[in-house]
């Protein structure tokens, strides 16, 4: 039987020969990634096996005075207290007098970033606790101690002096994260140890009012009451968050948590091991959002950037010539795309450092140089120029093209940014969009005057604005706490 010759392509189909093969072989591999891309991993178990002796449990214990009945001193438990006394204290004797102590205990989850011992989780995890114990994966118990703890950013650095070498996470980079990436987190929710759940990225940047640096990473992995502290996995069995929030109605899981990113963490960390506190970079500007309305004013294309409301005098900002209405689209590497940005990487700038700038003005790209200083206590890194004042609410200055935007009639005077719900401000009646023209029948033209002004009203004293509120003008009085 006579052999099949094998295919020879004719010499003059060599190139289209070849084109067919490339295009082939181009399909198969997009096709191939295609498939990577769009399917979920088949197990998650390999990955989970490897990184949860990384994971610890953390249980903390708090002793706090409470109020103590006179009830007592006669029952020693509450439910043996007669119905009648229930409800009605000795004569003459408060319920407070006589203080007693309680322990709360609190469960929450970290990692383990160095083999010596060093711990990352949050800091409501551990703030005002008389007992840390930390529990690792194979039941082993240890106290550990705080090395640092950063409030503004809920982290909080603790120590343990482990027997053998320890299980570490790596650290990935959070930036390289895109909504839709898959990942794992593992914690210890509501006391069940070592619990790992899958999800992706649901989106990045999200602003929850936690503080003043919000960049979270959100994920429909699900997280719950004693996740907080723990890490968030990428595919590659790296670090990429450390989880700290929840948004639910009902105190369960509904799909959307918070972690907070690791390029962040990375920094937190290593100050609080070097110093035991954070030293953050301080611009001196108050930026607030980009609205579609705001960029047409602003001759910008699409709303980004950070658009500057006010520069503090003698500040960084000021030295660099920035100036309201300018609209901040880059600091250093770092493309400024929101708002809430620009403070995180103020705040990362080490103080002394020189930052280029790039900004719009009046429609024109320009750029200056900033020497970063050191941020120092009722400063804003970036920042928001919203800092809450005692009376519960945001200010900041009203500028030309925010005056138009918003149709008010005049240039000058302070803008109520933010009312705080159950505030003296919110009970007064104050709300955002409130034009503060007077503090006590003193003219206030900007944020400094205000503030200055609202420095000479002693506490328990009543503040008397005079507002613009639309057409109509109406003065407005609350005590200042």
């Amino acid at each position: 039987m006579a052999r099949s010759a094998p295919f020879r392509p004719k010499t003059g189909s060599w190139p289209l020969f070849f084109c067919l093969l490339l295009a082939a072989l181009w399909s198969a591999a997009s096709a191939g990634t295609a498939a990577a891309v769009s399917s979920p991993p088949a197990s998650f178990a390999d990955l989970a096996e490897k990184l949860e002796p990384t994971v610890v449990n953390i249980y903390t214990t708090q002793t706090i005075k409470i109020p103590s009945s006179p009830h007592d001193f006669f029952f020693n438990e509450p439910d043996q207290i007669p119905e009648m006394f229930r409800h009605f204290g000795m004569p003459g004797m408060p319920d407070h007098a006589f203080p007693r102590e309680q322990t709360r205990t609190s469960l929450g989850s970290g990692v383990i970033t160095t083999a010596d011992g060093y711990i990352i989780t949050n800091n409501h995890m551990v703030e005002g606790a008389d007992e840390i114990n930390i529990k690792l994966a194979d039941a082993e118990e240890y106290q550990a101690k705080v090395i640092g703890r950063d409030p503004k950013t809920d982290l909080a650095l603790l120590k343990i002096a482990p027997k053998h070498p320890l299980q570490f996470a790596t650290f990935g980079d959070s930036d390289q994260l895109r909504v839709g990436d898959w990942v794992i987190a593992i914690g210890n929710p509501f006391g069940f140890e070592q619990t790992v759940t899958a999800g992706i990225v649901s989106g990045k940047g999200r602003v929850i009012g936690g503080g003043p640096y919000d960049n979270f990473i959100q994920t429909d992995a699900s997280i719950n009451p004693g996740n907080s502290g723990g890490p968030l996995f990428n595919m590659d069995g790296k670090m990429v968050g450390v989880n700290t929030a929840i948004y639910s109605r009902g105190g369960g899981n509904i799909g959307i948590g918070f972690a907070i990113p690791v390029n962040m963490v990375r920094g937190i960390m290593q100050q609080l091991k070097e110093h035991g506190k954070v030293v953050r970079g301080w611009l001196g500007v108050m930026v607030q959002q980009v609205t579609p309305e705001l960029a047409e004013q602003f001759g910008l294309d699409r709303p980004i950037g950070a658009l500057v409301a006010g520069v503090s005098p003698n500040s960084p900002g000021a030295a660099a010539g920035l100036k309201p209405g300018d609209v901040i689209i880059q600091f250093g590497n770092a493309q400024i795309t929101q708002m809430n940005m620009l403070p995180a990487q103020v705040a990362q700038t080490s103080p002394g450092a020189k930052v280029k700038i790039t900004f719009i003005r009046n429609g024109k790209r320009m750029q200056t140089t900033a020497t970063v200083q050191e941020l120092r206590e009722k400063e804003t890194a970036g920042g928001h120029g919203k800092a809450k004042e005692e009376l519960g609410l945001a200010v900041q200055d009203l500028t030309p093209e925010m005056a138009r935007s918003l149709g008010i009639g005049q240039t000058t005077g302070v803008l109520v940014a933010e009312v705080e719900p159950g505030s003296p401000a919110a009970e007064s009646g104050l709300r955002p969009g409130d034009l503060i023209l007077e503090v006590n029948r003193r003219k206030v033209d900007d944020v400094a005057a205000f503030r200055e002004t609202m420095g000479r009203v002693a506490s328990g004293r009543t503040v008397l604005f005079l507002i613009k509120r639309d057409a109509n003008t109406l003065f407005v009085a609350m005590r200042k706490k």
